[in-house]
């Protein structure tokens, strides 16, 4: 465990680790956690000096992470983490780059990027002896809490919309979360589980609001370091990910900007924030160049990323600015498209999964982009979790008798 403090994003007021549990009490701002950089060089050092050595999860970075060793060995809780990097010539050459990367995070317990978050919050609770984790969710964060909090036998109490994916609430309910269907969106089961976990002094795990998750996010950043950026000597690389709350890149950048910190990293990536065009509030304000994003009225059939109000969007609109990246938005037909684009050379991305690679080809089609740029994918989850939507991706198939001269003509 790396000794921290907290560091406003919004005032910049800081706070040592003992004094707040959320958001800045000044402003409501969420907040950073920094490490002792200096003092972690040499640790840092050494940890990147031999990735083979090192145990293939997340935990692998747990010198630079803000909590203690959780302990649950021989569980999911320790297999959070180290996603494998594609290159996927095939898909490289389609969209005519000669550097291209992919990392899938559906191979975590729970199939999506939000173990990583979820790992590191039920450590924290675990340490302070928080009983009962409380959060809402669209389906993938929730499941995340649920299936990392029963890994080592802990209580979580899951809100959930009720329109939220039906494979992601079988997820929640087989983990044996305490999970409730709320009668309205993500942001109302968002402001009900603040509610409750302040009045029965729950730990909540929200995204954003609690700075643990961007803590366990920001991991994926070093896997890139060290799956892609170090061993190809890549300059500056160009990551695409998709975006709803704002929280995933967030602590990503988190992750680049530690390593920066920490002289492990000479330029930061640029990151490419990619939204549906029916859930933009980010975008919007990114285009409008305000650092005040208002709410919008989502509507997309990518589930993870559908927000009304991002709890993240200011250091989500920060982590693009600071890059010299970009926002962009896809329609949800775009979205469509690319999930059986990439399922076509073996991944299988959930909607928003996809987002980010629909905004990759948006991108190119703008000029964002030169053919030699090195690019990333980040693609969140897996397209098991929502089925509905991905049949909606691809023609139904069709049905003929038993009959082989039925076949025939079908395959001609």
């Amino acid at each position: 465990m790396s000794a921290f403090s907290y560091r406003c994003s919004r005032c910049g007021a800081t706070y040592a680790a003992h004094e707040v549990t959320y958001t800045c009490p000044q402003c409501s701002g969420n907040l950073d956690v920094l490490l002792d950089y200096e003092a972690l060089k040499p640790e840092a050092g050494r940890l990147f000096s031999d990735p083979t050595a090192k145990e293939p999860s997340l935990w692998r970075y747990l010198p630079l992470l803000p909590v203690g060793d959780p302990g649950g060995e021989g569980t999911p809780l320790r297999r959070a983490g180290w996603t494998p990097t594609y290159t996927l010539p095939r898909l490289a050459a389609s969209l005519g780059l000669r550097h291209f990367w992919l990392k899938d995070e559906s191979p975590n317990p729970t199939a999506s990027f939000k173990d990583r978050a979820s790992a590191v919050v039920v450590a924290r609770a675990r340490e302070i002896g928080a009983k009962v984790v409380i959060t809402a969710s669209t389906g993938n964060a929730g499941a995340a809490l649920a299936g990392m909090a029963a890994a080592v036998g802990h209580k979580a109490v899951i809100l959930a919309p009720k329109t939220a994916p039906q494979a992601k609430i079988a997820q929640l309910l087989i983990f044996g979360a305490q999970v409730v269907l709320v009668d309205g969106t993500y942001d109302d089961a968002f402001d009900l589980s603040v509610a409750a976990a302040e009045k029965l002094g729950w730990y909540c795990r929200n995204t954003g609001y609690n700075p643990f998750t961007a803590e366990g996010k920001k991991t994926a950043a070093y896997e890139i370091y060290e799956q892609v950026i170090r061993p190809h000597s890549v300059e500056r690389l160009n990551v695409f990910i998709p975006v709803g709350d704002g929280n995933i890149i967030s602590g990503v950048y988190k992750g680049f900007w530690d390593l920066h910190r920490l002289g492990l990293l000479e330029t930061m990536p640029r990151l490419f924030g990619v939204q549906a065009e029916g859930s933009a509030a980010i975008a919007k304000a990114w285009a409008s160049d305000s650092d005040t994003v208002a709410p919008v009225a989502a509507s997309t059939l990518a589930d993870s990323i559908s927000v009304d109000l991002p709890r993240d969007g200011f250091r989500a609109l920060r982590a693009v600015r600071e890059t010299d990246g970009a926002y962009i938005t896809v329609p949800d037909a775009a979205i469509l498209e690319a999930i059986a684009e990439v399922g076509k050379v073996g991944i299988f991305p959930e909607p928003a999964a996809a987002t980010a690679f629909a905004g990759l080809k948006a991108a190119l089609a703008q000029g964002l982009l030169a053919a030699d740029a090195p690019v990333l994918v980040l693609s969140t989850g897996s397209g098991l979790t929502d089925v509905k939507a991905a049949m909606e991706a691809v023609p139904a198939a069709p049905i003929v008798p038993p009959d082989l001269e039925a076949l025939s003509r079908l395959l001609a």
